[in-house]
């Protein structure tokens, strides 16, 4: 088992290292591609990269891409955090790294002190440990992204309240929308004043803006208002009421997610209170199972 697992570390270690070396040329309609696609535009979020990863990471990261890391659920979770690619990717092969070293290092230090352990319980503890330690980035992203979407739901039944108030107060649809932004505050917010400011930029609709951004946060009611407000600036429709139902709608959604949260925050403490019940009978019943077995 131990020459089987090194044999097969070194030989995809080996096998990177010569990826990274001497990397495949691309396709001449890989690269014709990019150029040949019309709608090449700019993403509207804003994605940051940590300043090490800059630095450092550059060596690591293209080998990742050419795996296609990350996936794109990831990389939508990804936008909607402000995180960029490569720093995600550098920090799943760091977590990795470490949890691959970490008992090899305990292996050895437990050697030293004259206690020595089988070589095949740190390499399984290590392949295990990168295993998990390159997917934790993912949940942890996973779940921050959840959150943010829910919290951008909550900002978005507030933002169309206000541009079915400014609408009612006599404004354009277009003005309607450009105001509302102007007055929340929060990433949401922010999110959304920057879709409609490329808008103004590129000379597009703000319907088609806003239909944009949700689709690379993956909020679909976003891209559903993007196509309410599309029918009131291309058709002409009554869009006041639509609005009211979509804010109300989104309200009732809210409601309902919270409820059930509640709910299974619930369920989750019927676990813990159960064991304390169990403990508590174990405790009293002690004596009285001890007194019979002695009796016995």
């Amino acid at each position: 088992m131990p020459a089987l697992v090194f044999g097969g570390g070194t030989g995809l270690g080996l096998w990177l290292l010569l990826v990274w070396a001497a990397p495949a040329r691309p396709r001449l309609s890989d690269q014709w591609a990019p150029l040949a696609r019309t709608d090449s535009a700019p993403t509207l979020t804003d994605a940051a990269e940590a300043p090490w990863v800059t630095r450092w990471g550059r060596r690591v990261t293209p080998a990742l891409r050419r795996f296609g890391l990350p996936g794109a659920g990831i990389a939508a979770d990804l936008r909607i955090t402000g995180r960029g690619p490569a720093t995600h990717l550098a920090t799943q092969v760091l977590l990795a790294a470490a949890a691959l070293l970490t008992p090899a290092l305990a292996a050895v230090l437990l050697a030293l002190t004259g206690a020595p352990i089988a070589v095949e319980v740190p390499v399984l503890a290590g392949l295990a440990g990168a295993a998990v330690g390159f997917l934790v980035p993912d949940l942890h992203v996973r779940g921050r992204a959840r959150r943010l979407r829910r919290e951008f739901r909550d900002a978005l039944s507030a933002y169309l309240d206000l541009v079915w108030i400014t609408l009612a107060g006599g404004a354009g649809i277009e003005a309607a929308l450009a105001d509302a932004a102007d007055v929340g505050t929060g990433p949401a917010f922010t999110a959304i004043r920057r879709s409609l400011g490329a808008a103004h930029l590129t000379r597009t609709t703000p319907w088609e803006s806003l239909r944009r951004l949700g689709e690379e946060l993956e909020i679909t009611e976003l891209s559903e208002l993007a196509a309410a407000i599309s029918l009131a600036g291309t058709e002409g429709a009554r869009v006041r009421t639509s609005l009211a139902a979509k804010a109300r709608a989104l309200r009732t959604h809210q409601i309902t997610d919270a409820e059930r949260e509640a709910q299974a925050a619930t369920e989750r403490m019927a676990l813990p209170v159960t064991l304390l019940f169990v403990g508590f009978l174990g405790f009293i019943a002690y004596p009285a199972v001890l007194s019979v077995l002695n009796g016995l």
